[in-house]
């Protein structure tokens, strides 16, 4: 019973920092300028139902556009996330939990 418990805590912790993460990655998209403007390009794919389901499950976005938009995010700034996240030494996001 107790490693259960334990195991939906990890599970938890690693769906929290996969979701944090995805948001980074979008806020450095933003500060970049790579979101702004009008949404005028769309663009589609077939994709596997279950990597779809799990992509969600992991960063919380419900949304298909946003969900896209997060993964293209994260490619784009991807090589820069590193030196970004030692920037924010020292920093904690007031809206972090930090109990699970």
């Amino acid at each position: 019973m107790a490693q259960t418990a334990v195991a939906r805590s990890r599970v938890k912790a690693v769906a929290s920092f996969a979701g944090t993460k995805a948001e980074e990655a979008v806020a450095i998209a933003t500060e970049q300028g790579l979101l702004s403007g009008g949404r005028t390009l769309t663009v589609r794919g077939r994709m596997p139902s279950l990597l779809v389901e799990e992509a969600k499950k992991k960063t919380g976005i419900q949304s298909d556009s946003k969900l896209l938009e997060a993964a293209l995010a994260s490619l784009v700034v991807a090589d820069e996330y590193g030196d970004w996240l030692l920037a924010q030494s020292g920093s904690v996001n007031r809206n972090i939990d930090l109990e699970f």
